[in-house]
């Protein structure tokens, strides 16, 4: 039973289930073998972790242009992704006096991230795909990140042709990163 009066939680426009599939959504297009396979983004933690802050920053991008809610839900999706890497921290054992530390430096990463993120977009392709050649490639395979950034750019022209209902009820698909598919 929901109290009406409960001072200690954050009102949500979204609903929770809502959240999570959104989120679920991201998560699971971070994870998609062809990114690791060939798109040359390493497959290990930090390069999971680069693939959903990237993803992730395209969908809150969109969602600042998105009216009656997308700025709820935009928090809502990045306090869940605060939530999941505190909980990753913790199953990996990292104790109770590093989590807060570790937790600052994600943020950290994810504006730092984002601001190169929307630097490199202001200034095209090249841009953006040295933004993702330094951050999620360390550096190595320009060709793989030139490829990553027109993924980038078509993924953010599909979301801008979404409908907004779409977004903020989780009823839409991230686009597909086959190799045909995101041609430089």
């Amino acid at each position: 039973m929901l109290w009406p009066f409960n001072h200690f939680r954050k009102p949500r426009l979204a609903p929770s289930g809502t959240i999570q599939a959104i989120y679920g959504m991201i998560v699971t297009q971070a994870r998609e073998p062809i990114f690791y396979r060939d798109l040359g983004v390493p497959d290990t933690v930090n390069g999971r972790f680069d693939l959903l802050l990237l993803h992730l920053w395209l969908l809150l991008r969109r969602l600042r242009t998105v009216q009656g809610g997308g700025v709820e839900l935009s928090q809502a999706l990045f306090d869940r992704f605060c939530e999941d890497m505190d909980d990753n921290l913790r199953e990996m054992g990292i104790g109770d006096q590093t989590v807060p530390k570790r937790m600052r430096a994600f943020g950290e990463a994810f504006y730092g991230r984002a601001k190169a993120y929307d630097e490199a977009m202001a200034g095209g392709g090249e841009a953006l795909a040295s933004a993702i050649y330094k951050n999620i490639l360390n550096g190595a395979g320009m060709d793989h990140a030139r490829r990553l950034a027109a993924y980038a750019e078509a993924t953010e022209a599909d979301l801008g042709r979404t409908d907004e209902a779409a977004l903020l009820g989780a009823s839409f698909k991230f686009p597909s990163a086959l190799k045909e598919d995101v041609t430089p």
